[in-house]
C-alpha cells in the first residue's frame, strides 16, 4: 500500500531529525533476512540506547541529503536499514555486530559519525572499542594513579617514623 505524500513528508523529518541527533549512524544490507531476526537485532539495538529502521533507499538519500551528509554511492544499493546512536556510538555498533555475528544475510555497509563517513572496516573498529562507562572509567584511573603515587609518597616517611618509634616501644615495653 503507497503511503500519502504528507506521510512521506513526516517520516523524512522524523528521520532527519534522528540523523542529527544521533552520535551515529550505520548502515546495514539485510537481503534474506526474516523478520525474526530484524526484530532481535531493534532490541539489541534498542538496549544499547539507539534505534533500528528499515528505509527506502530513495527516502534515505533524501534524510541524508537533508542533514548535510554526503553518502558514497555503494551505500545504497540493495536492502538498507539503518541504526541511529544516541548516546554511545561504540556500545550500538557493538550491539549491532553481535546482532549480526553468524548471519551471512546482514552485512555492515558503513556509516557516519560526527559528520564523517566510514567504512565497514572502521564500524567494526568502533564495534571493538569499549562502552563509554568503562573509558570513563579507565580514564579517571589513569588520572588518579599519579595523585595516588604522590600521596603514598610524601606518607612514607612518616610511615617509616611511626614504624621505629612502634618498634622502640615495644623494645622498651620488652625490656621493662
Amino acid at each position: 500500500m503507497a503511503i500519502t505524500k504528507e506521510r512521506k513528508e513526516e517520516v523524512l523529518a522524523t528521520y532527519a531529525d534522528w540523523m542529527k541527533r544521533s552520535q551515529a549512524v550505520i548502515l546495514v544490507e539485510y537481503t534474506g533476512a526474516k523478520m525474526k531476526d530484524l526484530d532481535g537485532i531493534r532490541a539489541k539495538v534498542r538496549e544499547s540506547g539507539g534505534e533500528f529502521h528499515i528505509l527506502k533507499n530513495t527516502l534515505a538519500r533524501r534524510a541524508f541529503a537533508s542533514s548535510g551528509m554526503e553518502l558514497p554511492q555503494d551505500y545504497l544499493v540493495k536492502s538498507t536499514a539503518v541504526s541511529f546512536a544516541f548516546t554511545d556510538p561504540a556500545s550500538t555498533a557493538k550491539a549491532l555486530n553481535e546482532a549480526t555475528k553468524g548471519k551471512e544475510f546482514l552485512k555492515v555497509k558503513g556509516g557516519f559519525m560526527s559528520g564523517q563517513s566510514l567504512t565497514a572496516a572502521q564500524v567494526k573498529a568502533l564495534a571493538d572499542m569499549p562502552p563509554l562507562p568503562v573509558v570513563r572509567a579507565q580514564l579517571l584511573g589513569v588520572l588518579q594513579a599519579p595523585a595516588g603515587k604522590l600521596v603514598r609518597t610524601i606518607a612514607e616517611p612518616a610511615r617509616g617514623l611511626a614504624a621505629v618509634i612502634k618498634a622502640f616501644s615495644e623494645k622498651a615495653t620488652a625490656a621493662a
